[in-house]
């Protein structure tokens, strides 16, 4: 039986593991996304940094609200920004003990923003540096799957953990990253019926212990977000760590277990896998 309510939502502790809260869209009403979120029971949120200054930023929100941590990292769309004085910098805010991983790193071959020698130069520093901090990574993957798991698989055995965030690859792909002992993040796509079925339908070969839940707000508004939620869907389709639990219920419905559980569990992984 398909559970729709949340029912003791605010009782349960979610963890959103990527929130793109330096993003412009919530300069005007930080506080309120926050306390919206706090509502429903999102405890603990991951901030990601998308260049140094991104990453810097990060930091800072990091100190202004409860239960914020941080990423240091250079996405790959920015990549074509990386250098020499990128790899210190990151260095830097890594010793903070707010910053719980190097990203968001990675490549995407769907728009190249930065071209593909940039994208994996970016990467393969990240990676070193990540594996001599025994920092976790948090990666980003678009299209580039061959090159970016050859580049994963290279330096795993270094690192203290890999998480694929907004993972959207197929059956395979999935394989190969629990192969690798990666832990899978998984965002509003999989309650897309257009482009979220196959995940759907996958989503419970993740192992419990490597599932992560995300919003990776403001994008990726899940589609199906019904107009009586918590929360009415935004005009403007910017999504907000308060909808996470409409992805929980979701990925609970999906793996046939209950949203408490998967609350439970998921929240347990993210905290493991951040030191949080």
């Amino acid at each position: 039986m398909r559970e729709s309510s949340l029912g003791g939502a605010q009782r349960m502790e979610l963890a959103d593991v990527c929130f793109n809260f330096t993003n412009r869209a919530f300069r005007k009403d930080a506080a309120e996304v926050v306390q919206r979120a706090n509502k429903v029971g999102v405890r603990y949120f991951v901030v990601t940094g998308c260049n140094v200054e991104d990453s810097e930023y990060a930091l800072q929100l990091t100190t202004r609200y409860a239960g914020m941590y941080a990423t240091a990292g250079v996405h790959p769309h920015l990549a074509k920004q990386w250098d020499d004085a990128t790899v210190p910098r990151l260095r830097a805010l890594a010793a903070h003990e707010k910053v719980v991983a190097i990203g968001e790193a990675g490549l995407d071959f769907n728009r190249n923003y930065s071209d593909a020698a940039q994208q994996k130069r970016a990467f393969a520093a990240q990676l070193e540096l990540a594996a001599e901090l025994a920092l976790p990574v948090f990666l980003h993957e678009r299209d580039a799957y061959d090159d970016f798991v050859k580049l994963v698989s290279q330096f795993r055995e270094q690192l203290a953990g890999v998480v694929v965030h907004c993972f959207t690859g197929n059956a395979a792909h999935l394989d190969r990253y629990i192969d690798l002992d990666c832990h899978i993040g998984i965002t509003g796509w999989i309650c897309d019926e257009r482009r979220g079925q196959h995940l759907q339908q996958i989503i419970a070969r993740i192992p419990t212990n490597r599932l992560m839940i995300e919003t990776d707000a403001p994008y990726l508004l899940p589609r199906d977000l019904p107009v009586d939620s918590a929360f009415p869907k935004p005009r403007d389709r910017r999504n907000e760590p308060a909808y996470l639990p409409h992805i929980l219920t979701t990925v609970a419905n999906c793996r046939q277990t209950s949203i408490a559980q998967t609350a439970m569990e998921t929240t347990r992984t993210a905290r493991q896998f951040f030191s949080i």
